[in-house]
């Protein structure tokens, strides 16, 4: 077999592929073998009827084409492992002569990963939020806290903001009540925005037995998006009584003693808070800024298939979850389809490219990644899918999706060595000394946010 490679731009390339006769000689006796298991003639077994009854009855061509489509992926592979072209989808195969006895000949064009030179990134430079935590924000998430222990009790009054209102509901769409438009029992804070629009003036001033009508835009449910008349009808009023801010409501909400120590821990955990999505905005600039510094050519189809797929998880994955479509969405979120194209379209390039380079440094960093790396990362994939490590780990490897899994370790491994190497300033002027772990996870997070799916694997 001879091939060749011809550079048709800078992501894609055709080979054109020459095979002797002889080289298809294997692949021909398999398509004997198999039209064999296939058809029957009269006088010969099963299985056992001669080549030349075969090209006689049924043709050498079908033969020939059983042969062809056989051996193609073989000899494609080959010329592709030849050439060590780094190739990203499926190609377009065509065959130019087929000469029975002669030669097969055919070409194959297909997208590769573009050539990148990643230049040198240690002069990058950002800034990003000091880490200030204020007594407002202690206070804050201690009322946060204080609010998660309220108790409530029944009151014979009006129900005002902030009480725990009993409710039945009733909803109907043009005059006729629907099915999943009935609940009753219905705990709702008034004041919480929880519910529909409109509820929190319709129960305001009602007492136990009070009912309103009000009109509110569905948000879920087999009417999803469509006015609906709303009947609600109060069955209890309860008012929500906080504990006092003392030591006792530090022992009852906490491991603590005191309510000073409790404030302490919360100062602490606002600070760790802050310090990670500090991390996380380090990397996301450092990011930001090492692809203005490469030229990343994107492939048409890959860019293509990669809008397609963006596009198709929003709707009929978080959209339909959420009882919406895309007209519906777009609607809330104010942006015609131009718009939407055009965010979805430099959301996908940059996904690729981010890819591409951290891709391209991983192989110049000589970045690997051990068992350890990954099962941390497993964990951390299964924790945000709602699945148990086992649970993710099976659908993985049964998805064949082990070398996504490394690959999104390694390239969070390498935007952490451009982030280490990187000068981080915070906006108080001072330099920020991140730690190696949370740059790695939150680069590997961004990288997989950015790129969704690996799209570009082979």
């Amino acid at each position: 077999m001879k091939s060749a490679v011809e550079t048709l731009n800078p992501t894609r390339v055709r080979l054109t592929v020459e095979v002797p006769f002889e080289e298809l000689k294997d692949s021909l006796d398999a398509a004997y073998k198999k039209i064999n298991q296939q058809v029957t003639v009269k006088g010969f077994r099963k299985g056992k009827i001669p080549a030349r009854v075969i090209d006689q009855r049924f043709g050498r061509g079908a033969v020939l084409e059983e042969a062809v489509n056989d051996a193609l992926p073989k000899f494609y592979t080959e010329a592709v492992n030849e050439a060590e072209l780094n190739v990203l989808g499926q190609p377009e195969v065509d065959i130019t002569e087929l000469k029975d006895n002669e030669t097969l000949n055919f070409t194959a064009e297909v997208d590769v990963r573009p050539t990148i030179e990643i230049p040198d990134y240690s002069g990058i430079e950002v800034e990003v939020d000091a880490v200030e935590v204020s007594e407002e924000d202690v206070d804050k998430a201690v009322e946060e806290l204080r609010e998660r222990f309220a108790s409530t009790s029944p009151v014979e009054r009006a129900a005002e903001d902030g009480d725990v209102v009993t409710i039945d509901l009733e909803a109907k769409v043009e005059g006729e009540v629907l099915e999943d438009g009935v609940a009753s029992g219905v705990s709702y804070t008034i004041g919480s925005g929880e519910l529909l629009e409109g509820i929190d003036e319709a129960v305001k001033g009602l007492e136990a037995g009070g009912e309103a009508t009000f009109t509110s835009e569905l948000k879920g449910g087999s009417a999803a998006g469509k006015e609906s008349e709303v009947t609600v009808k109060v069955t209890q009023v309860a008012k929500r009584e906080l504990p006092e801010l003392d030591d006792d409501f530090a022992q009852l909400a906490s491991e603590f003693d005191t309510l000073d120590e409790l404030k302490a821990d919360s100062r602490k955990r606002l600070e760790n808070m802050k310090q990670y999505d500090q991390a996380t905005q380090a990397q996301e600039r450092v990011l930001e800024k090492l692809l203005e510094l490469v030229e990343v050519p994107v492939p048409e189809k890959l860019l293509a298939d990669e809008i397609q797929t963006r596009t198709h998880n929003l709707e009929h994955h978080q959209l339909g979850q959420m009882g919406l479509d895309l007209d519906k969405y777009l609607e809330i979120q104010g942006k015609s389809r131009e718009e939407f194209d055009a965010e979805t379209k430099e959301q996908a390039e940059k996904g690729i490219k981010t890819q591409f380079v951290l891709d391209e440094l991983v192989n110049k960093e000589k970045l690997n990644v051990n068992q350890e790396e990954l099962t941390e990362h497993l964990m951390r994939r299964a924790q945000s899918s709602g699945m148990s490590p086992d649970q993710f780990a099976q659908a993985v490897v049964e998805g064949g999706q082990v070398p996504m899994l490394v690959g999104e370790v390694a390239r969070g491994k390498a935007l952490a060595v451009v982030v280490e190497a990187a000068t981080v300033k915070d906006t108080n002027g001072e330099v920020v000394d991140l730690d190696d772990e949370d740059d790695e996870t939150a680069a590997a997070e961004a990288d997989a946010s950015a790129s969704g799916e690996d799209k570009t694997e082979a």
